[in-house]
């Protein structure tokens, strides 16, 4: 029982796993099942198109609007505490009603636990409270080590020749991800057979330093009451939650990645165009491709997600009165992308 005049902190849950991990569809999950709750959600990407911040106010749920979604599109948080997330907080609480929890999807290539540090801020510290850190994992993607490395391999290549740098930044950026994590959701386990899921679980139970819950899930469907209420006061345990870039003095930098946007012609078919997207990918080892598509013929607006070679693509909404039809999308990928065969192999319009 909270004690009289005392005023209890605001839970804020931050949401985060690599690219295209399933973190946006959690976040619908939750906010369709909010059974009248107030929610606010802060939504971070990395990239000129704010996709999963659109994608979230157009899903047809009650809250999910402007009022209750703020968007920081083309600024990670882990990078911009101070000038971006504080204050995007502080209005949060000083709104005549403030929210009674805090949903955070942070962008796939940042590092929670910067984020988490924000928290233990003394202007914030006193409103709110870091409830859980959930790691949002794509199970078949890292199933097939596409973010991870050989430890054995790389030590013994360093040995043979000091000079040589063998660290991968995407696995770096996935630990850290699952090392600050109080609980994984293991996403798209309905893709794994049981053996692929038992060596998973195995790898990830390894790989965390603290005890962490692990949950399997489909379409990021999870029980709000696993992941909600975990009381974890991250600020107060930062020392459990290692991470790579612990030295570095300031924010790291996402040097190795980049994005860029492209506006297509209208398409022919939802299938041509994920033909067309599941080519490229492939050519050019694209991580993640997303957007928004018009369609011949069709009155609605095809919403558009990738992460290497799968697609996934459904109608999300008619296209509004007056609204241009459009063809956008976000290409993220690894610094040294070669953005004009990229373009022509899509048919980007100039």
């Amino acid at each position: 029982m909270v004690p009289s005049g005392f005023k209890q902190r605001i839970p804020a849950t931050i949401i985060t796993g690599f690219l295209g991990a399933g973190k946006t569809t959690l976040l619908r999950h939750v906010l369709a099942h909010a059974e009248g709750r107030r929610f606010a959600v802060i939504v971070n990407e990395f990239g000129e198109l704010g996709i999963d911040g659109e994608t979230l106010k157009s899903c047809g749920i009650p809250g999910c609007d402007d009022d209750n979604i703020v968007e920081l599109a083309n600024g990670c948080l882990c990078c911009t505490v101070a000038d971006e997330f504080l204050p995007t907080i502080q209005a949060l609480l000083d709104r005549p009603n403030p929210p009674e929890h805090i949903l955070i999807e942070t962008s796939g290539l940042a590092l929670p636990k910067p984020l988490v540090k924000a928290f233990a801020w003394p202007a914030i510290r006193a409103q709110v409270t870091v409830d859980g850190v959930i790691a949002v994992i794509d199970g078949p993607a890292v199933a097939t080590g596409r973010f991870a490395d050989d430890p054995e391999a790389i030590a013994a290549q360093r040995a043979a020749d000091p000079s040589l740098d063998h660290d991968n930044p995407l696995a770096e950026v996935y630990e850290d991800q699952l090392l600050c994590a109080d609980l994984v959701v293991l996403n798209k386990a309905d893709l794994m057979d049981a053996a692929g899921l038992a060596r998973l679980t195995a790898e990830i139970n390894a790989a965390t330093p603290r005890a962490v819950k692990l949950v399997q899930a489909r379409e990021g469907r999870v029980d709000l009451a696993v992941l909600l209420g975990l009381a974890a006061a991250a600020e107060d345990d930062l020392a459990a939650r290692p991470s790579h870039h612990d030295a570095e003095d300031g924010a790291h930098e996402h040097n190795d990645f980049e994005s860029f946007s492209l506006e297509l012609p209208e398409q022919a078919s939802p299938e041509a165009l994920l033909s067309l997207l599941q080519n490229a990918a492939e050519r050019f080892d694209i991580l993640r491709i997303k957007g928004f598509a018009a369609v011949a013929g069709k009155a609605m607006r095809l919403a558009v997600q990738g992460v290497g070679a799968r697609f996934r693509s459904e109608f999300d909404r008619p296209w509004n009165p007056g609204e241009a039809r459009r063809t956008r999308v976000v290409v993220i990928g690894q610094t040294g992308m070669d953005r004009t065969a990229i373009s022509a192999a899509l048919g980007a319009m100039v």
